[in-house]
């Protein structure tokens, strides 16, 4: 599997870039998620941009869009540690709103 880059990860990519990306944050989401729950005030939003993502009927730029945000919360690229108590998670949780705020209206119950 190829590494992501830092500047690449944000970035909504070609189809080809995107199902890899896919699957890279499907192999990882759920573990990542569990971690997470207790930290992130709006998970349920978080699985819902997952099976949005995973949709293949989402609009590709949706899509794109929803991969990085969740391939950033999933892969050990952070600034800040998700290791650390508290604050492990406050960038992945900008990266996550900034990117909900984008595409709110194809995300449905």
């Amino acid at each position: 599997m190829d590494e992501a880059k830092i500047g690449e990860i944000l970035e909504p990519g070609s189809e080809d870039q995107q199902n890899r990306r896919a699957e890279r944050v499907r192999a990882r989401f759920w573990s990542t998620a569990r971690r997470a729950a207790r930290q992130i005030p709006f998970m349920d939003e978080v699985v819902a941009a997952y099976f949005c993502a995973m949709d293949p009927k989402t609009p590709m730029k949706v899509r794109g869009i929803l991969l990085g945000a969740l391939a950033y919360f999933v892969f050990p690229l952070d600034t800040v540690p998700d290791l650390l108590a508290l604050i492990g998670f406050s960038d992945d949780v900008a990266v996550l709103t900034a990117a909900f705020a984008m595409v709110r209206s194809p995300i449905t119950p």
